[in-house]
């Protein structure tokens, strides 16, 4: 089901017509915003408070210290 007013071009949503969508209908508006997102990457500047973060991350990844499990298993421990 295609979202009542499509976020292209000329056409825009306020909140209150937002909060009016079903929680699906919104779902898909956050997919579209997504999606246009991935495209733009390359111009977001990451901010100075998030470096040390991902830097801090990137550095367990590299050491070991992290485990990646597929998203199924992660399912699975879930209460």
């Amino acid at each position: 089901m295609p979202i009542r007013k499509p976020l292209t071009g000329e056409n825009t949503m306020n909140i209150a017509e937002v909060k009016k969508l079903s929680t699906k209908e919104r779902l898909e508006v956050m997919e579209v915003i997504w999606e246009s997102l991935l495209h733009e990457s390359e111009e977001l500047e990451i901010p100075e408070w998030h470096k040390p973060i991902l830097q801090e991350r990137e550095r367990r990844i590299k050491t070991g210290k992290v485990r990646f499990i597929p998203l199924s298993e992660l399912k699975k421990a879930q209460p």
